[in-house]
């Protein structure tokens, strides 16, 4: 079968992009808003950017019940800082619930049970239920499709600070992924475990042509 964008309802193309990029990490992203209000959402659209500066992203859709835009990013927007909690297989139903769309009110943390924790150099707390936690600075705001219901935002951050579990780290700062436990986002209803590790060493960097 073939799909062009445009031969497709936009909820239809949703599905074929989440089902096919995966599993996708989750970033559980903290911030405050104006009144210091904590607030807690997941959000499987994060990753990486590179590590001079420790930059990542994640991405918050405009929501698709009523066009408006996420407190996540109406509170980065306002305080230019956030920081990423990792997701672990342990607190997936916490994290389940803290997706739930509440008013900007509710705390979060206490409707989904968590523990809020001071971090070290941004406002937002942290999740002291949570192994990894990444203090970051806003760098950039790029709004993609112009605030329909469908489009999103790409939040950059530059990394700031990391909280790191003795049981999840390794000699040589490497990370054990079996103790850490990821939980990664499928589709719909679904999220992937982490119970094997397939390993694969890489060619040498640069091959000499015979």
């Amino acid at each position: 079968m073939e799909f062009a964008p445009g031969d497709l309802d936009r909820k239809d193309f949703y599905k074929l992009l989440t089902g096919t990029v995966v599993p996708r990490p989750i970033a559980w992203v903290s911030t405050v808003d104006t009144q210091g209000r904590p607030n807690l959402a997941p959000f499987s659209f994060f990753n990486v950017v590179c590590a001079k500066p420790p930059t990542v992203l994640f991405c918050p859709g405009v929501r698709g019940t009523d066009g408006s835009i996420k407190d996540t990013l109406k509170n980065v927007t306002a305080s230019r800082e956030f920081v990423i909690n990792i997701v672990t297989e342990d607190l997936a139903e916490a994290m389940n619930l803290t997706a739930t769309e509440l008013p900007a009110e509710v705390n979060e943390f206490e409707f989904a049970k968590l523990t809020p924790a001071p971090a070290k150099t941004v406002a937002a707390p942290r999740i002291m239920e949570s192994p990894v936690h990444i203090e970051c600075k806003l760098v950039q705001i790029i709004e993609i499709g112009g605030g329909a219901v469908g489009s999103g935002s790409i939040v950059i951050g530059e990394v700031t600070h990391m909280h790191i579990a003795d049981e999840v780290l390794l000699p040589d700062h490497k990370i054990d992924t079996l103790a850490l436990k990821p939980l990664g986002r499928l589709a719909g209803p679904n999220y992937s475990i982490v119970r094997e590790i397939l390993e694969i060493q890489r060619l040498p960097t640069r091959i000499k042509p015979k």
